[in-house]
């Protein structure tokens, strides 16, 4: 399969379970997987694990890949829920057809860009995510994932295998 995907994590604080887990799973079934940012290099997660942003989101064009993936963690919410760069970039890609997704507070971050409102979403079941999600005409469903043919959300760590199964159902 030659089948890429782009997984966009924040500088700082992404949930390792929510990035592992699904690359895990794309990777198993051929899928290549680019970590991106707003910033190279090594980056720490909320518990300390690792990884290497090989890319600028925003230096890479989006038709590159056939899915985005915004990954969560305490930092997607002070560094790219609020992102206009990203925001415009999500918008572009969606336009272009590209399958956009998040989960947990990478699901936020689509929210913001408009393009789920009217739509079922997940999120991680807490306020400020799920306030959000309300306030931008979102309704929000407690379930490990939600599947449209060009959106998917995922709600955390819980369901972040699942999350990544359905990236890849999604692209086969």
């Amino acid at each position: 399969m030659d089948k890429k995907a782009l997984f966009i994590i924040p500088p700082e604080r992404f949930n390792e379970d929510e990035l592992f887990q699904p690359k895990e799973v794309l990777e198993n079934e051929g899928i290549k997987v680019t970590i991106a940012s707003t910033k190279t290099g090594e980056i720490i997660g909320d518990y300390h694990g690792r990884v290497v942003s090989t890319v600028i989101f925003s230096q890479v064009s989006f038709k590159d890949y056939d899915v985005i993936a915004v990954i969560g963690g305490s930092g997607t919410n002070d560094y790219l829920w609020g992102n206009q760069d990203l925001q415009d970039y999500l918008k572009q890609a969606y336009e272009q057809k590209i399958l956009l997704s998040g989960i947990c507070a990478g699901s936020v971050t689509l929210v913001n860009t408009g393009l789920l409102k009217g739509r079922k979403a997940t999120c991680y079941p807490v306020d400020v995510q799920m306030n959000v999600l309300k306030e931008n005409k979102v309704h929000y469903v407690s379930e490990h994932v939600i599947v449209h043919r060009d959106i998917i959300t995922g709600d955390g760590p819980e369901g972040a295998k699942e999350f990544g199964r359905s990236l890849v159902k999604a692209l086969t």
